[in-house]
């Protein structure tokens, strides 16, 4: 039998925004937090739990016994109210992550939150200021092994610089407007770990870095996100910022291992590591290589650019699940190990054919094509 507390709170459950998680979005919650007055999933619960009963006291709606004074303090609060306080001053670089995003940015956006406090005094958001040092491990260009590095952020030279010696000129340049940084913990084997990706002498460039504080990578990925916004708005003064959000760093929206042919039709399959970046398509021989092997820009349908299912055809024997990507240069053949694995490639891949062209992709397009005639005329593009 359900009992009076338990019957208010699934009621309580119906209200506006209290459906969904407060912290991540993910519907019908099940926990809550009842100091904080606020309805949160399993994994987020965990997370509050890992602050401490000084931070969040949580309890499962059902399996738990409920006092009166906590079903009423969750009465007078839900998760409308929680967010207007402890989401006032979140400011628009800010990513705000879903259920679906990276472990760490769940629970730093939930420890900024209500631990840190820092969208209620914007003092402590110290990745707002356009400038930011600090040393993260970096893995080696020839090497697997990781080593500390000094990394010096400045919006104001539009870089993000970094140290082999601390005192010494730096090792490498990045340009903060040509910069995107994703979170990589599956590939890179670290839960706190990114992937910087910029241009470098006309070609694509991988860096791997981690650190050991959740919170100071998070910081960096936040820093970098702030600055570029920064810079945009100063490129771009009359564009409005919502527009200017959506150029901001993004995960890449997929990577995976697919089979790829030659140029010819005679061609064997290879294996290689695909990952989609915005509208190119980059593939490698390994998930971790600083440089890609090749560079596919994906355009608009419009001028050519097409993904399909070829008629005739099984792939090779390790991927069986062929699909061709055609360009007005050239039909690529992959093959994925899946059905649905090549189901997700050519969703992702029909939806970047399909987004308009923005002037940022025109300039990725005449880079590549730069890049693929010089390497042409000295004979160096292989094509697999």
């Amino acid at each position: 039998m359900v009992d009076h507390n338990e019957k208010l709170l699934q009621e309580l459950l119906k209200k506006p925004g209290n459906n969904v998680c407060a912290d991540c979005g993910s519907e019908d919650p099940d926990w809550a937090s009842y100091n904080l007055g606020i309805f949160i999933c399993m994994r987020c619960a965990s997370i509050h739990r890992g602050m401490g009963a000084h931070i969040s006291k949580v309890k499962h709606l059902e399996l738990d016994r409920w006092e009166d004074s906590q079903v009423q303090r969750m009465k007078e609060v839900g998760n409308i109210a929680a967010k207007n306080k402890y989401e006032e001053r979140v400011p628009p670089c800010y990513r705000r992550p879903t259920k679906n995003d990276p472990p760490v940015l769940i629970e730093q956006w939930i420890r900024a939150k209500y631990e840190r406090e820092e969208f209620c005094h914007p003092e402590r958001q110290s990745y707002l200021s356009g400038s930011m040092e600090g040393f993260l491990m970096k893995r080696g260009k020839e090497d697997s092994r990781y080593q500390l590095r000094k990394f010096v952020l400045n919006e104001n030279e539009d870089t993000l610089k970094y140290h082999v010696k601390e005192h010494k000129e730096p090792k490498g340049v990045l340009r903060l407007s040509e910069l995107n940084v994703a979170f990589a913990p599956a590939k890179i084997g670290h839960m706190n770990s990114m992937q910087l990706t910029f241009m470098k002498d006309g070609s694509t460039r991988h860096i791997y870095v981690y650190h050991e504080d959740a919170e100071v990578i998070n910081c960096w990925y936040m820093a970098i996100r702030c600055a570029k916004l920064h810079l945009l708005q100063v490129a771009f003064p009359s564009t409005p910022q919502s527009d200017l959000i959506l150029r901001l760093p993004k995960d890449f929206a997929r990577e995976g291992w697919l089979w790829k042919t030659g140029p010819r039709p005679s061609d064997a399959h290879r294996r290689r590591w695909f990952t989609l970046d915005n509208r190119k398509l980059m593939y490698h021989d390994e998930p971790l290589d600083a440089y890609p092997k090749g560079e596919i820009f994906i355009g608009h349908e419009s001028n050519g650019y097409l993904v399909r299912v070829p008629h005739a055809g099984n792939g090779c024997k390790d991927a069986r699940f062929p699909f061709q990507l055609v360009t007005p240069e050239r039909t690529f053949c992959l093959a994925a190990v899946s059905h649905d694995d090549r189901a997700a490639w050519l969703a992702v891949l029909q939806r970047a054919v399909r987004r308009p062209l923005t002037p940022q992709d025109s300039t990725t397009e005449a880079t590549l094509v730069r890049k693929r005639t010089t390497s042409n005329s000295i004979g160096i593009f292989s094509g697999r």
